[in-house]
């Protein structure tokens, strides 16, 4: 399954849920998209709501389907972790993700188009690869010949930056401190449900 790139407005109506976790999305119209998008009360079956639950995250992060998966099999094998918590850090340790959370990007597609276009480094190499996977104490940074406009724009608008990460602002650049616990990441993600998803695939 290829990533959705259309509007992500109408994906967050769609699952109730906001993929640009700043809760816009569904405040004028919080139900479902369409002309019958109030009419579609129906109770999702048990397999229906954890293909929701796994869809949601999926699009959370602009992740497809292949990629979502492996990175699922490599939490499930993490025997020091929870699973779910797991899934959660190796999703938050994309580079693409780190950059978005370092408030360097507005979005998480925006973030994934900077370094695809290899304006930053990692620990000092050029990392063009948004599903790269960071380690704690990495330094991400903006390449000193990278335009700065759009990133400036970004670190303007006062990002929420989380405490597993830090910033310079000054300097362009932020360290992954450490992995984020549970209560620091999406709570309205019932990843238990994505769990049982997987189990009944793989």
């Amino acid at each position: 399954m290829s990533r959705y790139t259309g509007s992500k407005w109408k994906q967050s109506r769609r699952f109730n849920f906001s993929l640009l976790e700043t809760g816009d999305e569904t405040k004028k119209r919080p139900y479902g998209p369409g002309q019958h998008g109030q009419d579609r009360k129906r109770k999702p079956s048990e397999y229906g709501s954890q293909l929701i639950e796994k869809q949601k995250l999926r699009e959370l992060y602009g992740v497809n389907e292949r990629q979502f998966r492996r990175l699922f099999i490599i939490a499930k094998k993490d025997t020091t972790t929870v699973t779910g918590t797991a899934f959660f850090r190796l999703l938050e340790s994309r580079l693409d993700n780190l950059v978005y959370r370092m408030g360097f990007a507005r979005t998480r597609a925006q973030a994934r188009q900077l370094v695809n276009h290899g304006h930053f480094t990692v620990n000092g190499k050029k990392v063009d690869i948004p599903s790269y996977l960071c380690k704690v104490n990495d330094v991400i940074a903006l390449k000193a010949d990278s335009p700065l406009k759009v990133i400036k724009e970004s670190l303007e608008g006062k990002p929420n930056i989380p405490a597993y990460v830090t910033v310079d602002v000054e300097k362009y650049q932020g360290t992954f401190q450490r992995m984020p616990e549970r209560n620091e990441l999406p709570k309205d993600i019932d990843e238990a449900q994505i769990i049982e998803y997987y189990n009944r695939k793989l």
